[in-house]
């Protein structure tokens, strides 16, 4: 650690000197230096008169080239060797830009080596010979930010904030900042801050603050869903005091508190008024209407809405389809998820996620409709969204649920030739039931597949030996 402390300020030495010796003197070029060492070397005697053609030289190293490498080496915290490829573009005749020290800077943050990041912001004027702009102060901010330094963030920018014209950007980001972090105090502070300092907040910032308020807030018991509603109703009233409308992102953040809460009347009305102030919802918007219809039971409803919103241009996504695919799965109303599912294929409106898959092949398990079951797998199979772990999981224990053990075998020894890993859990079950029914000799078969594939997962496999069970 000590010595990644003080790379930067050995190297930023070594790099004064070294342009101090360019100025006298001039390296030897690759063609001299190539020419000597040829002279050296004894010429063996040619078969032919004919001399070979010279290989094309290779290409010159690009400021892009040395950017990737920086990156690469930082991500595995070889941060000695960043510095010292940054030292090597000036060698290269390429002059480091404010860039490559933002790649340098948002790994040492991610390292939660955030002191070293600010100093090596602090080297840029000395590297690129030109003082950072704010564009880059405030990507500093961002990336403290973003990895949960805000205070930190703060005080940089309250030492820095002469040396720099702040603007929006920059307490939008530290808005977000404290908002991540649960400090809404603090937020709101830095919110009227910026406003005493005459800069106005946009739409932007108040989507962030009113993000913040609503995100992770606890909506019950009802007074606590009432104080956050009281709450972000307050900042919608503060952006339309200051001549800011609110936008589609507004309206979609208090729609889904309403949704969590299990509001539908509330959800309904908001949309109404979204539409009356001439704001189209997007897909995410009905999304939110969509579930909370849903969930309380008003299915009617959510199908008109969704047929509403398909007349409207907007095309549902997974998403939206799975909130009546987690209802119908809650009544075990088959036939209706049947009916949607196919309805979907038909229209082809968006692809299936995954998800949409899994909630589908664990209904249809539970109902014991076996075929169905296939004919899904064969879509997400052939969609190539799946399957993943969780559906190979969910199958083979619904399969061994209904003792189909030669099904479950048959997807168990799939997954593993995928390279999936399967749960420790999966093989118990699998194996306690193959020797209850008497199975012995498919378990043997098994588990000499398990070996020959355990090579794929290395040292996690190890994990799995089983103990011998007793019946």
């Amino acid at each position: 650690m000590a010595q990644c402390r003080f790379s930067s300020s050995l190297l930023l030495l070594r790099l004064r000197s070294a342009r101090r010796s360019t100025a006298s003197l001039s390296p030897p070029t690759s063609s001299t230096t190539l020419s000597s060492a040829s002279s050296t070397i004894p010429k063996s005697p040619s078969p032919s008169s004919t001399t070979p053609s010279p290989s094309p030289p290779p290409p010159p190293l690009t400021s892009h080239a040395f950017h990737l490498l920086i990156d690469i080496v930082a991500k595995v915290r070889q941060y000695d060797v960043a510095w010292q490829l940054i030292l090597e573009m000036d060698r290269h005749n390429l002059t480091p830009t404010a860039a490559t020290f933002l790649i340098l800077i948002r790994r040492l943050i991610a390292s939660g080596l955030t002191r070293q990041a600010v100093r090596a912001f602090d080297d840029i004027e000395t590297f690129v010979l030109t003082r950072p702009t704010a564009q880059d102060f405030c990507y500093l901010l961002d990336t403290l930010c973003k990895y949960g330094y805000v205070k930190l963030a703060a005080e940089v920018f309250n030492k820095r904030k002469h040396d720099y014209v702040a603007d929006v950007k920059m307490y939008t980001v530290l808005v977000y900042g404290w908002c991540k972090i649960g400090r809404f105090d603090m937020a709101e502070r830095f919110l009227r801050d910026m406003i005493e300092r005459g800069i106005e907040p946009n739409v932007v910032t108040y989507n962030v603050f009113l993000d913040g308020i609503c995100r992770k807030a606890s909506l019950h018991p009802q007074d606590r869903f009432e104080r956050t509603i009281r709450n972000a109703l307050k900042v919608f009233d503060e952006m339309s005091s200051r001549g800011i409308e609110p936008d589609v992102t507004s309206f979609s953040i208090l729609l889904h508190v309403y949704s969590r809460a299990h509001k539908p009347e509330l959800s309904l009305d908001k949309l109404k008024e979204m539409r009356e102030r001439g704001i189209c919802p997007t897909v995410a918007t009905y999304t939110s209407v969509v579930k909370c219809l849903c969930s309380c039971g008003r299915l009617e409803e959510a199908e008109e809405l969704l047929g509403e919103m398909v007349r409207g241009g907007v095309s549902p996504s997974a998403a939206t389809y799975n909130c009546f695919f987690k209802e119908y799965r809650g009544r075990k109303d088959s036939e209706s998820a049947l009916k949607l599912y196919r309805k979907m294929k038909e229209d082809r409106l968006f692809a299936p996620s995954v998800h949409t898959y899994n909630i589908l092949v664990g209904m249809f398990l539970q109902l014991n409709r076996v075929e169905i079951v296939r004919e899904i797998w064969d879509d997400m199979k052939e969609s190539g969204a799946g399957p993943d772990l969780d559906s190979y999981t969910m199958l083979i224990h619904g399969l061994c649920g209904k003792q189909k053990w030669r099904e479950a075998c048959q997807f168990f020894v799939e997954m593993i030739e995928k390279g999936l890993l399967p749960q420790k859990v999966t093989f118990e079950t699998l194996y306690r039931g193959l020797i209850q029914s008497d199975m012995l000799r498919t378990w043997r078969r098994l588990k000499k597949k398990l070996d020959e594939e355990s090579v794929t997962f290395g040292s996690e496999f190890q994990n799995y030996h089983l103990k011998p069970y007793r019946r």
